[in-house]
């Protein structure tokens, strides 16, 4: 049994577990009373004939780590449980503006998952991706680790190495990774302009005050006259919510743009002001699996409103608000307190965004995931060329009645 075979089946029997002991989606789905120390009950029971009955003496402390840690990852993929020491540690590294390796990070199958790598990072010039898992880092199992711990143990002093071990699904076996810790400089937008009055924006990053970059941009691309807009936000898994929310005031001039709501936290809605608008002429979008947090929102809100046409894959699906709620032994929870909403009222880390023109990102060379795992099929024969970027091109400059040509043909046109 190969080591993938192996990972897939513990993979699949913890999913198994989860749902028989936390039964979180059925309960969502069942009649109004239910009562969830039900579900206590059965998780008590669980335990109790796991410490008498199984064929050797447990760990007690490790079986409750990983439920709990599991119960966390059934319903909220960003969600972690720290002990009093990690929780210690994870108050002094936040906002400590060390160096780390660039990964931005979610929980799937039980082990740490990478949501994107940021472009110039030293995790993207290693070739990872989206949808790669890490094994270990710093030859710890990430299984049933925390996600904030494995944030800070890739953190560190500035050139300083740190190890890890990637499961990637285009690979049988782990690789092993060593890579070197920097200050990470999010990549500024690039503006280029072309032929027939199209600019086009790469926005690598929404992180701080990169937003006010974007506008320079955009503003830019109107003093030279440019009447159509790409904006490529692929790879870019950086910045709050709240930031693709501004972004979606400068191209609307009225609309809906979402919504933030959590079970405990009054419902936001955000709604397009004329005066805020910037752009007002045609504009695409291209987003991949790699695009998170802010633009999800961005896109949502233009692609919902018929204001933008997206093309690529369907993004990762994260916008939501996280908070570290302390507990009593002072040990500590981190959970999306609040979820973003698209126009249409879907919870956008529940789906993320599909496109209207949903296409596979060549330049990654792999395949789309068809089962919505969020991990990429193998890489195909398929020359690595800038499929997104043509039918971007075909579209803004209102090429749509040759949708059946290729890409190549329908520019000659």
């Amino acid at each position: 049994m190969n080591r993938r075979f192996q990972f897939l089946f513990v993979s699949s029997s913890l999913a198994a577990v989860l749902l028989l002991l936390v039964g979180v989606k059925l309960g969502r789905s069942a009649a109004n009373n239910d009562d969830p120390y039900k579900h206590f009950g059965v998780f008590s029971e669980v335990i109790t004939r796991i410490k008498s009955d199984y064929v050797e003496e447990p760990d007690m402390k490790n079986v409750t780590l990983g439920a709990l840690n599991g119960l966390l990852e059934s319903i909220d993929p960003f969600a972690s449980y720290l002990n009093a020491d990690q929780f210690k540690q994870y108050q002094a590294s936040k906002g400590s503006n060390k160096a780390n390796v660039g990964l931005v990070l979610s929980r799937r199958f039980g082990y740490v998952s990478i949501v994107d790598a940021i472009p110039g990072s030293p995790a993207a010039k290693a070739g990872l991706h989206t949808g790669d898992m890490l094994e270990t880092i710093k030859g710890i199992s990430t299984r049933d680790m925390p996600l904030a711990f494995a944030e800070i143990l890739l953190t560190g002093e500035d050139n300083t190495p740190v190890d890890i071990q990637v499961l990637r699904s285009r690979k049988p076996e782990p690789e092993k990774i060593s890579l070197t810790r920097v200050k990470i400089n999010y990549p500024q937008p690039v503006v280029t302009f072309g032929q027939d009055s199209l600019a086009t924006i790469v926005v690598s990053s929404l992180e701080g005050d990169l937003k006010q970059a974007v506008r320079n941009g955009i503003e830019n691309a109107k003093a030279k006259n440019a009447k159509k807009l790409i904006l490529d936000l692929r790879h870019c898994a950086t910045g709050q919510p709240s930031t693709g929310v501004e972004l979606a005031q400068w191209f609307l001039e009225r609309g809906v743009i979402g919504s933030s709501k959590g079970q405990r936290s009054n419902e936001e809605k955000f709604a397009a002001e004329p005066a805020k608008q910037i752009w007002k002429d045609s504009v695409v979008l291209i987003v991949n699996r790699g695009t998170a947090n802010a633009c999800e929102v961005f896109a949502a809100a233009l692609l919902d409103n018929k204001r933008a046409d997206l093309v690529g894959e369907r993004t990762y699906g994260s916008a939501a608000i996280l908070r570290a709620l302390s507990l009593d032994d002072g040990s500590a929870v981190i959970l999306s307190i609040a979820k973003f909403y698209a126009p249409n009222g879907k919870a956008i880390q529940d789906t993320g965004v599909t496109p209207n023109y949903p296409l596979n990102d060549a330049l990654l060379g792999g395949d789309e995931d068809p089962d919505g795992d969020g991990i990429p099929n193998a890489p195909s024969d398929k020359p690595k060329e800038d499929n997104l970027m043509k039918k971007a091109i075909e579209l803004v400059n209102g090429l749509k009645a040759l949708a059946g040509l290729s890409p190549d043909a329908a520019l000659r046109r």
